[in-house]
């Protein structure tokens, strides 16, 4: 199963030739029914519609659909009905034009001092009428399946970038943790040295006293241990190592998986960051901060999966 990013775009058209009932129409108007999708990360599906008033029946029909097959994201839906020559003046239909005349006929009778409709009035509101046979109600769901799946598609190809940049950044973790991993043993030998030393300078200050060089030994070997324990990371490499295979099972796998990444993420910086309250070298100060730049860039990635 694939990966899916939440963020995606796609726009589909259907066009139909509408012609008015009345036969003193000249010609042909064609309108246009266009359809977008946009969607963005979100932490739970979010779905908004822009209709016309002609297509509002049509909105459950449609949330049905998106939520059968998009789990999160916040979704857009965009739909415009027009002509699909913007600059033609069309004929107005005659019933329209009777109705106007009707209506204002009505509205002078009552209120004779109302001033008469003008043309370019009477052209406007036969504008913003409907017209035309199309149902559009039946048309929308089909042209909504189709941009859904384009919207997929895009989806899909996005979550594809982002799974092969995960799984860049998880090779590059791995070789720094590997790295990471002898500097432990180094360390604690060059500190078990350094105790070393400072315990014969105790023995040959002593002057024949033997209970000098004995707890000067003692306290050596209590602080080389507990310097062994405190800069110990190895425990904190086995995690991180296990929380990348996790991650590359679950890439791997595909399906919904931004949460659980999400999560992973969280326990990758966690690690990451006691390594570096542990380090007792530049070194791994420095395998510490890079690790957590790489994993930074992780968040923002896992952020856009649904």
């Amino acid at each position: 199963m694939p990966v899916y990013s939440m963020t995606g775009y796609a726009s589909v058209q259907h066009g139909a030739s509408a012609t008015g009932a009345e036969t003193d129409v000249r010609a042909p108007q064609t309108r246009r029914l266009g359809l977008e999708i946009r969607s963005v990360n979100s932490r739970f599906l979010d779905l908004s519609f822009r209709l016309p008033d002609e297509l509002r029946a049509t909105e459950p029909a449609l949330r049905t659909l998106l939520t059968a097959r998009l789990k999160r994201g916040k979704v857009e839906v965009r739909a415009a009905l027009d002509n699909e020559d913007s600059s033609a003046l069309q004929d107005p239909p005659a019933r329209l034009l009777q109705r106007l005349n009707s209506l204002q006929d009505s509205v002078r009778a009552w209120l004779p001092q109302a001033a008469p409709l003008t043309v370019a009035d009477a052209l406007r509101l036969c504008a913003n009428a409907p017209s035309g046979s199309e149902d559009w109600g039946d048309v929308l769901p089909a042209l909504a399946e189709e941009a859904l799946t384009a919207l997929m598609g895009a989806r899909e190809r996005e979550g594809k970038r982002l799974a092969a940049m995960l799984l860049d950044r998880v090779k590059q973790l791995r070789a720094l943790a590997q790295q990471a991993g002898p500097l432990v043993p180094a360390l604690v030998e060059q500190q078990r040295q350094r105790f070393m030393e400072r315990w014969k300078e105790a023995m040959a200050l002593s002057d024949g006293n033997a209970t000098v060089p004995e707890a000067a030994r003692d306290r050596a070997l209590t602080e080389a241990t507990a310097f062994a324990i405190r800069i110990d990371v190895a425990e904190e490499i086995t995690r991180l190592d296990s929380h990348l295979d996790e991650i590359e099972r679950l890439l791997k796998k595909g399906g919904e998986v931004g949460k659980r990444l999400d999560f992973l993420i969280q326990e990758l910086h966690r690690e990451a960051n006691t390594m570096g309250s542990k380090s007792a070298a530049l070194e791994l100060t420095r395998i510490s901060v890079d690790m957590k730049v790489l994993i930074e860039q992780m968040r923002e990635q896992v952020q856009n999966l649904e």
